[in-house]
C-alpha cells in the first residue's frame, strides 16, 4: 500500500494546509513541508524487491463494470521522476515562504493538489486513472498562475487551461477509442495498460490513436509547434508555479510518450518517429533563437526550455538505449537547473519588482551571492561538461547519430546558440556598470535551495551511472515491449 500512501499523504496535506491557513496563517507551509518530507521514506519503502522491472505494483478494483481499476505501479523510470517531484516540491513550499502571504491556505493546497496529481501520473497503471490524474494535476496550476500570477495571469491562465485541457480532452478520446478497439478484438473491455499493449488494429486506426496521445504529450511537453502556451504561463506564474511547471509537470509529457505513446502503438510510432525527431530538432535551434531575442528573465528561460526538451523529445523517437538514457538523465538536469533559475528570477523579482533586462544589470556588487548563483546556473543550463545537461544532451546526440545522423548534426548546434543566449542572461542581468541596489542579497534559505540544486547537478554531471542504473531496467521494459509488437508483424 506504500503507492497508494504516495499519493495520500500530499493530497491530505494539501487539504490540511487549506483548512487550518485562515486561523494560522504560518500553518500552510510547515504541514506542506512536512507532507513532502514524509513522503520521501514512503517512495524508499515502496522501493521493495524488484518483479522484473517492477519495483513495486497495486491493483485495486475502482469501476469493474466498465473494467476501470485502481492500478499503480513504480519502476526505475517513474521512482526518478516521483523523487523529482517530491525534491522540487520540497523546494517550491520553502521559496514561496515569504513570497506568498494572500491566502496562503489556497495556495498550499492547491500547490500539493498538483503534486499530488502528479505522483498520480508517474504512478497509474490503468488508462482512465491516467487520464483522471492528469486533470487532477493540471487544474490546480490554473488557479496558481490566475490568483498568484504576475500582471497578465489571468491571459496566461486561460491559455494554459485551453491549451492543456483541449489536448487532454484529445488524449481521453483516443483512450476510449484503444479500449473499444481492444474490445473488438478480444471480447474485454478494459483500460489496463498491460492488457491494451499489443493490441492488433488497422494501420490507420492505430496512427490516429496514436496520434491523439502524442498531441497530448507533445502539447505538455511544450514541442513546436504546441508550444506558445508555456512563456505566458512561466512569466505570469509566481515562483513556485513556475518551478514545478518547468522542473516536473512539462516532464508528464516526455514520461506520457515514454510510457504509452511508443509502446502501445509501436507500428505507428516508428513510422511517425522522423517526423517526431524533425519536430524535437526545430524545437532545439527555434526555441533557443527565440530564448536569445527576449528582453524579459523569465521569458528567456522559458524558451530555453523548449530548446532543451526538443532534446527529449529527438531522442525518445531516436528509440536506442543510449539515446533513451540522455532522455532520462535530461529530463532530471532540466527539472534542477531550469527551476534553479525561475527561482532565481523569482528573487529578483521579488527584491526589485522587475525582470526586464532593460532595468537590471551591474547588480554582481550589489547582491553577488544571487549573480553568482545565476552564473552558475546559466552555464550549467548551456550543457557545460561536468554538469548534468551535458549528459542528457551529449547521450541523445550520440543516440540519434546512429539513428539519423543529420539530426544529430543540426541538434548539435543547439548547443552553441545555448551557450549564446545563457551567457547573455548572465552578461544583461548581472554585468556591466555597476550600481546600488536597495535590496538584500540571498537569504540562508535561498542559499540552502541553491547548494542543495547545484550539488544535485554536479552529481549527475559527474556520476551519472547510478540514473543510468536506476531507469535501466525500465528503459529496457519498454523497448522490449514495443519490439515484441513489432516482430509480430504489422497491425
Amino acid at each position: 500500500m506504500m503507492l497508494l500512501w504516495l499519493i495520500l499523504i500530499p493530497g491530505l496535506g494539501g487539504t490540511l494546509a487549506w483548512a487550518c491557513g485562515g486561523r494560522y496563517p504560518d500553518a500552510p507551509r510547515w504541514v506542506s513541508l512536512g507532507a513532502l518530507i514524509l513522503d520521501l521514506p514512503v517512495l524508499a519503502l515502496a522501493c521493495g524487491a524488484p518483479s522484473g522491472a517492477w519495483l513495486d505494483r497495486l491493483n485495486l478494483p475502482w469501476i469493474p463494470q466498465l473494467g476501470i481499476n485502481f492500478e499503480l505501479g513504480l519502476d526505475g523510470l517513474s521512482l526518478l521522476l516521483v523523487l523529482l517531484t517530491l525534491l522540487l516540491g520540497i523546494v517550491a513550499v520553502v521559496i514561496s515562504w515569504s513570497e506568498i502571504t494572500e491566502r496562503t491556505g489556497f495556495f498550499h493546497f492547491n500547490l500539493m493538489m498538483s503534486l499530488t496529481g502528479t505522483i498520480a501520473v508517474f504512478l497509474a497503471l490503468d488508462l482512465f486513472l491516467f487520464f483522471f490524474a492528469w486533470e487532477v494535476m493540471l487544474v490546480p496550476m490554473y488557479f496558481l498562475i490566475a490568483l498568484w500570477g504576475h500582471e497578465r495571469r489571468t491571459y496566461a491562465a486561460i491559455k494554459f487551461f485551453l491549451f492543456t485541457q483541449g489536448s487532454g480532452l484529445l488524449m481521453l478520446v483516443a483512450i476510449l477509442a484503444l479500449a473499444f478497439v481492444h474490445q473488438s478484438e478480444t471480447g474485454v473491455f478494459t483500460f489496463d495498460y498491460f492488457a491494451l499493449l499489443g493490441t492488433k488494429m488497422a494501420w490507420s486506426t492505430e496512427f490516429w490513436i496514436m496520434l491523439g496521445f502524442f498531441i497530448a504529450f507533445a502539447v505538455k511537453l511544450a514541442a513546436v509547434p504546441f508550444h506558445s502556451w508555456l512563456p505566458d504561463a512561466h512569466t505570469e506564474a509566481p515562483t513556485a508555479g513556475s518551478v514545478i511547471l518547468a522542473g516536473v509537470l512539462l516532464k508528464t509529457g516526455a514520461y506520457g510518450l515514454l510510457r504509452f505513446a511508443v509502446p502501445l502503438f509501436p507500428h505507428a510510432a516508428m513510422a511517425f518517429a522522423p517526423t517526431a525527431m524533425l519536430l524535437g530538432v526545430i524545437a532545439i535551434i527555434y526555441g533557443a533563437l527565440l530564448a536569445f531575442g527576449q528582453s524579459d528573465f523569465k521569458r528567456l528561460v522559458a524558451y530555453s526550455s523548449v530548446s532543451h526538451l526538443g532534446f527529449v523529445l529527438l531522442g525518445i523517437y531516436a528509440w536506442n538505449t543510449l539515446a533513451l538514457q540522455g532522455v532520462v538523465v535530461q529530463m532530471l538536469a532540466h527539472g534542477i537547473s531550469t527551476g534553479a533559475l525561475f527561482i532565481l528570477a523569482g528573487a529578483l523579482q521579488e527584491r526589485l519588482h522587475t525582470r526586464d533586462f532593460a532595468q537590471l544589470g551591474g547588480l554582481w556588487n550589489s547582491l553577488p551571492r544571487l549573480s553568482s548563483w545565476g552564473m552558475f546556473f546559466a552555464i550549467a543550463s548551456l550543457g557545460l561538461p561536468g554538469l548534468g545537461n551535458f549528459i542528457g544532451e551529449f547521450l541523445v546526440l550520440l543516440g540519434t547519430y546512429q539513428v539519423k545522423p543529420v539530426f544529430a548534426v543540426i541538434g548539435a548546434f543547439g548547443t552553441v546558440t545555448a551557450a549564446a543566449y545563457a551567457l547573455l542572461l548572465v552578461q544583461r542581468a548581472f554585468h556591466g556598470k555597476p550600481r546600488d541596489v536597495a535590496a538584500p542579497d540571498l537569504r540562508a534559505r535561498h542559499i540552502a535551495v541553491m547548494g542543495a540544486l547545484a550539488v544535485a547537478i554536479i552529481w549527475l554531471g559527474v556520476a551519472p551511472q547510478k540514473v543510468v542504473d536506476t531507469a535501466a531496467p525500465s528503459l529496457a521494459a519498454l523497448r522490449a515491449s514495443a519490439v515484441t509488437t513489432l516482430a509480430d508483424g504489422a497491425p
